[in-house]
């Protein structure tokens, strides 16, 4: 090279599962037969009503054009409207709701317009690590505040209240939660929203899980002037298996949306007409579309769980979201060797839970997106495997 990446490239790694989907796809190109339980990338259609919105508006004057940086105002509403149907929440849809090209590019985009170096972040360990990346290429510290099972995967508010927090600015939460399925009530979203009153921090809650088998989704806008101190990301990607289409929003306080608006402004041109407008159909969409798709994740949940069982791995029945979270037995000494073995030796990949943080190192995570036929397929594999190896676990 000519010259040397920057030194905020030289901070963060690669995305794990871009390295490990690598590798998945060098082994499939030898004629191995891999199954990916690993990443969370919805392999169901949205409804079919959605694919015919976006073919006939690909077919519209407008549909090629530059489109405006906040969303056409149909998306806009759309997204206001939802809110209010399914949380009871109000917002101005010219004030308080941003639509983003993917929920991810909003991470990134609230990291940059609000953090300066110097400058701390509360990150949840485990957690998703995008939050972590984007802290630190905006220039910030990252601080992590433990999440463990005795705590209900939580964050100790009392703990964090005995710490200096003088320098953090965004503080990252995530419910129900990736990657343990944890779920929230408004009495802890109460409490985190007295908690960033008191020491003037940012609550950044990102909110793409509410609708996988959960049965009372929730809002962190739903308490009362939340959006003082708190914004909200979320998200079509797993509700509505667009994952790839990249839709996502921004709500919040019109002060927080402007300082996001003006860095997203120089960061795009605006997302394809068509795929707004088919958003917008998916925001109609009524129960009866939640409650198809969590019969489908309920079906494949049941033989993970047989998966989480051959594995002698202890978990949560009563979790949200598209994953199941395990806790490895005290027998493996070495959990990434161990998912690496299963890889090579049963051909089926499975996500480790050290990618999250250290309090996921005793974890894995396997994904519910994957058919019935690759599942039980897995099942069968894993059983091979241990019995070919006569492992007691």
């Amino acid at each position: 090279m000519i010259i040397k990446p920057s030194h905020r490239i030289g901070q963060v790694q690669t995305y794990y599962f871009a390295t490990k989907n690598a590798q998945i796809a060098a082994m499939k190109s030898m004629g191995k037969d891999v199954i990916n339980l690993g990443i969370g990338s919805p392999d169901l259609h949205p409804p079919q009503e959605i694919i015919d919105t976006l073919q006939e508006a690909s077919k519209g004057v407008l549909a090629n054009k530059y489109q405006g940086y906040k969303g056409i105002s149909e998306l806009r509403d759309a997204f206001a409207e939802w809110y209010d149907k399914w949380f009871s929440v109000a917002l101005d849809p010219n004030k308080n709701v941003l639509p983003l090209i993917g929920s991810k590019e909003g991470i990134m985009h609230i990291s940059m317009a609000f953090l300066n170096e110097g400058d701390e972040v509360l990150v949840p360990n485990p957690g998703y690590p995008a939050y972590r990346m984007a802290s630190k290429l905006a220039g910030a510290t990252v601080r992590n505040f433990s999440l463990r099972a005795d705590h209900q995967w939580k964050p100790d508010l009392d703990a964090l209240r005995q710490q200096d927090l003088s320098k953090v600015k965004i503080m990252w939460i995530n419910y129900p939660n990736m990657p343990t399925g944890q779920k929230a009530d408004l009495q802890f979203f109460e409490e985190i929203i007295a908690f960033a009153r008191e020491k003037e921090i940012l609550i950044c809650h990102d909110n793409p899980y509410g609708f996988i088998l959960n049965d009372e989704p929730i809002s962190i806008m739903q308490v009362k002037d939340a959006s003082d101190v708190a914004i909200e990301l979320n998200s079509l990607s797993k509700c509505f298996n667009m994952a790839g289409w990249r839709v996502g929003v921004m709500v919040g306080k019109s002060e927080y949306i402007n300082a996001v608006m003006t860095f997203k402004s120089n960061m795009d041109s605006g997302m394809y007409q068509p795929i707004q407008l088919a958003a917008v159909k998916a925001l109609s969409l009524d129960q009866a579309w939640f409650d198809e798709l969590n019969e489908i994740y309920k079906k494949r949940r049941e033989i993970v769980w047989q998966i989480m069982d051959l594995l002698a791995c202890e978990y949560e029945k009563d979790s949200a979201g598209l994953f199941v979270w395990g806790l490895v037995p005290e027998s493996v000494f070495n959990v990434e060797a161990w998912i690496e073995e299963i890889l090579q030796k049963a051909l089926v990949f499975i996500t480790p839970g050290f990618i999250f943080g250290d309090n996921g190192d005793r974890y894995i995570r396997i994904s519910l997106c994957s058919n019935i036929e690759n599942l039980n397929r897995s099942v069968e594999r894993i059983t091979a495997l241990l019995e070919k190896q006569k492992v007691v676990i």
